[in-house]
């Protein structure tokens, strides 16, 4: 059955976990897809998985626009969320819309989400006037990095924890149909979860949040330039991948590939000519 915000909002009420991965290209979105994956984002965490910058932040907006564009073609019954890339949306409540708009008409994305908490609300109201659902991302926002001096978990002293809860409240009062819940302490994601109405999505935030997301190239040990607290190995397609091509450079360099089995055969009269002809 194809996600919407209607279904989703339905499994928070009905306690029904909702799963979110990353995919940037088509080929991996259809697997997701193919597993039931209740949600595909198309992160602009592609600037490390894929592009191999340190961070986030060179991520344009043509590049969000061609992979989600891929991902949109690969996906059937998931919902396909986009990420707006830094500087799309914090310069003005215009280039919020009109860039949001790209992300939906170029790359049929069906809702956005972009980063921050009150300071982006207008923003998302203005969004969500247009008719394009928001997805919400507080507590530890990556395009935020150099103002946190890193990847490093929010919400750990009073003042930062209630900044996070009324952030998540007022993205919600916005008119974010879901929130993303980053790096923030276990209890703190929970308590929110608790009291929003909408759903939320945890990523390093514990189990008490409706859903979980994590990159796909995390989960199956692709990615190993670091691994986070909260990632979890679900396979070591890294290793299985690594072992594949060193044998597929073997078998070439042995010529045990390609075999017979591998070719295309031509009859032996029309090989004789071209002997003929050009030897």
């Amino acid at each position: 059955m194809k996600s919407t915000i209607l279904t989703l909002k339905k499994q928070k009420e009905e306690g029904n976990k909702i799963t979110m991965l990353t995919a940037y290209d088509y080929s991996v979105a259809k697997l997701i897809d193919a597993a039931g994956i209740d949600i595909i984002l198309v992160g602009d965490s592609l600037g490390m998985a894929m592009l191999g910058y340190e961070d986030t932040l060179p991520v344009t907006m043509e590049d969000m626009i061609h992979h989600t564009a891929c991902v949109s073609r690969g996906a059937k019954d998931a919902f396909v969320i986009a990420d707006m890339p830094f500087m799309s949306y914090q310069t003005s409540v215009y280039d919020a819309v009109y860039n949001a708009g790209r992300l939906i008409k170029e790359g049929h994305a069906q809702a956005i989400k972009l980063e921050g908490g009150a300071s982006v609300c207008e923003q998302i109201k203005a969004i969500t006037k247009t008719g394009i659902p928001v997805c919400a991302h507080v507590g530890m926002t990556p395009q935020s990095t150099n103002a946190f001096g890193g990847f490093k978990v929010q919400g750990k002293d009073i003042q930062k924890a209630k900044q996070i809860v009324e952030d998540a409240l007022s993205v919600q009062e916005a008119g974010a149909f879901m929130v993303t819940l980053e790096c923030i302490p276990e209890k703190l994601a929970s308590f929110i979860t608790e009291i929003l109405d909408i759903p939320t999505i945890g990523i390093g935030a514990g189990n008490g949040c409706d859903g979980q997301v994590l990159v796909y190239q995390d989960m199956l040990g692709m990615f190993t330039d670091f691994k986070p607290k909260f990632v979890k190995y679900f396979a070591n397609v890294g290793d299985a991948m690594t072992k594949a091509f060193e044998s597929y450079r073997d078998e070439v360099k042995s010529g045990a590939y390609p075999a017979k089995e591998h070719t295309f055969k031509i009859d032996d009269e029309i090989m004789e000519d071209i002997y003929k002809e050009y030897r």
